[in-house]
């Protein structure tokens, strides 16, 4: 299937030729019949004789009419321009010609109309001054035919013709992300809300579940047709009629566009390339009142030249659109600038960048993948292939990152790494990307949390604190000067043991369980926290963490105001030698040997 669109003067025969071509006439509303004159778009579809189709967009040729002109040329594959023998070549002539050019099309028929009026000479000067006109550009070399559409002269050679511009045209691609441009709405007996427009990108199939936008309302296709059929999937290229379900066509307007949610990155400032027209009498600045079409939209703007310098007739140059509301473009993607104040044409171009990050002062936009990657340094694949319409495979993680500034991050991250100290460094520390990229860092493994540079876990069998514990073991001495990361990673590993605000080694908790069991089985009936203080040599604020541990550890449980024996107390007489350094000397009832005699603080906790 390819869309075709005509395009040409006024009442030089566009419809007429479409009609005769077709059978089908593309004027719809009873004021075009009245007035002969075509003010909207029309469609029809044609069967070629190799097979192929031919769906045709009729636009209006009348000035007035060019915002209707502009609304059916945006999806289209090539055109059949339109130039009367009997007048030759006219301002919409002219006009049409370099919107077409402006919107990218590289593939045309031309049609010279009504002959059977001319002599052979007339339209021998009549195809000179065509061909003059077409001079450097898309259609010069284009097939010329002579037709007349009332008789039928020349109406199988334009068939032939078109036959063999399918042959040579491309068709639209399918990328998986259909967008449809919506040129007609209407609401149809019995079916409901009905959309049309030309279908690009994507499929399209019953079912479907579609996004309208700028709204933002969510519909479902219903069915679908294409040349009065009905069909359960259409692919790109089609002229395509969407019965839609969920929304009222009301609420639908010209130039909205249905998508699948989640495929396209919105905009409404996007950098674009801006071809002048030569004809054009003025330089192009930031002053006017500008109308860019994109698609079948039509969308008052705010333009800025970028680099500062007015664009002269026939300059190209970058330029930064500031839309009115978010739509859903691509690089790529072809638009029409119109100066609304003056009524002309400005230029057109295509877009370069649908989110610039950049400053208008310092921006220079291309379609180039890599800039995006290079200006934004990390993107996200998914939204990179929203962006660009490409994809790339992720650099890290999820990321697509610039090579620059990936190399300054593990430099970084190895610096940090090797500052961090002999536990290396918190992961937790990092960020999401940092923590992607710390795997990427030479010489750095990752154990338990902490990123180090060299093999294996840090040994801390020997750090100092332990030595200090120690040698204090129930009196143990604050953590002074000992680096949180240090102390947290002591306690991770079970070396040292924290309780409310105080720190004992491992050994010494031990130690204190196996004395227990040497006072409890002297005094079943259990210690109190005084007691246990004066056996352990230390004071409350030592006695009651580390009571409170062996409390947690079932080593003792409570009963009143003294402890008893736990489940997990240890068997009386399997006190180490350690145990006994460990331990002043006491007699059976807990008395200190040091302190003279026995002593309670009444303790009821």
């Amino acid at each position: 299937m390819h869309v075709v669109a005509t395009a040409g003067h006024v009442d030089h025969g566009k419809s007429t030729l479409v009609r005769t071509l077709t059978g089908t006439d593309p004027d719809r509303w009873p004021e075009e019949k009245e007035r002969g004159l075509t003010i909207d778009l029309g469609f029809a579809h044609l069967e070629l004789p190799s097979g192929r189709e031919l769906a045709f967009v009729d636009v209006p040729g009348h000035v007035r009419f060019i915002r209707n002109m502009l609304a059916g040329v945006g999806a289209v594959d090539a055109c059949l321009f339109v130039v009367a023998a009997t007048e030759g070549w006219k301002p919409q002539s002219e006009e049409h010609l370099r919107i077409l050019e402006l919107l990218g099309l590289r593939h045309g028929v031309v049609a010279l109309t009504k002959v059977a009026l001319c002599d052979a000479d007339l339209r021998g000067l009549a195809r000179l001054d065509l061909a003059e006109h077409l001079v450097a550009t898309f259609l010069e070399g284009a097939e010329v035919v002579e037709v007349d559409a009332p008789t039928g002269l020349g109406v199988t050679d334009l068939v032939d013709a078109l036959d063999r511009l399918t042959l040579g045209t491309p068709t639209a691609a399918d990328r998986a992300r259909p967008r449809l441009w919506v040129d007609r709405r209407f609401a149809a007996k019995g079916s409901g809300t009905v959309v049309t427009g030309t279908l690009a990108g994507g499929s399209l199939a019953v079912d479907d579940e579609l996004v309208l936008l700028p709204q933002g309302a969510r519909a479902r296709v219903r069915g679908l047709q294409a040349h009065h059929q009905h069909h359960q999937r259409l692919g790109p290229g089609h002229r395509v009629a969407v019965n839609l379900t969920g929304i009222g066509h009301g609420e639908i307007g010209r130039g909205d566009v249905l998508v699948r949610d989640g495929q396209w990155a919105t905009t409404d400032t996007v950098d674009a390339e801006l071809s002048v027209l030569t004809s054009l009498d003025h330089d192009v600045s930031r002053r006017g009142a500008y109308v860019a079409y994109l698609g079948s939209g039509e969308l008052p703007v705010k333009l800025r030249v970028l680099g500062g310098r007015p664009l002269a007739p026939g300059d190209r140059g970058a330029v930064r659109l500031h839309l009115p509301w978010a739509v859903p473009l691509l690089p790529g993607d072809r638009y029409v600038l119109r100066e609304s104040g003056r009524q002309e044409t400005v230029g057109g171009g295509e877009v370069l960048d649908v989110a610039p990050v950049r400053s208008a002062a310092t921006a220079s936009p291309d379609r180039s993948v890599d800039r995006v990657v290079r200006e934004r340094g990390w993107v996200e694949a998914d939204l990179l292939e929203r962006l660009t319409g490409e994809r790339r495979a992720p650099t890290l993680g999820r990321w697509v990152v610039d090579a620059a500034v990936l190399d300054s991050l593990l430099a970084s991250l190895a610096v940090r790494v090797g500052e961090a100290g002999p536990l290396g460094l918190d992961v937790a520390r990092l960020d999401e990307r940092e923590r992607a990229a710390l795997g990427r860092v030479e010489g750095v493994t990752t154990d338990a949390g902490r990123a180090r540079l060299g093999p294996g876990p840090v040994a801390l069998d020997d750090h100092p604190y332990l030595a200090a514990l120690d040698a204090a073991p129930f009196a143990p001495p604050p953590p002074d000067g000992v680096p949180r990361d240090e102390l947290r990673e002591l306690v991770r590993r079970g070396l040292v043991v924290a309780e409310d605000g105080a720190y004992f080694s491992a050994a010494a908790v031990e130690a204190a369980a196996l004395l227990l069991a040497e006072l409890l089985a002297r005094a079943p009936e259990g210690l109190t926290i005084g007691e246990l203080r004066d056996a352990l040599g230390n004071t409350r604020r030592h006695v009651l963490p580390l009571v409170a541990v062996l409390d947690k550890r079932g080593v003792t449980r409570r009963r009143g105001d003294r402890r008893v024996a736990g489940p997990r107390l240890p068997q009386a007489g399997a006190a180490s030698r350690t145990t006994a350094a460990a331990a002043p000397a006491t007699d059976p009832s807990g008395a200190s040997g040091d302190r003279g005699g026995r002593r309670s603080d009444g303790e009821a906790s």
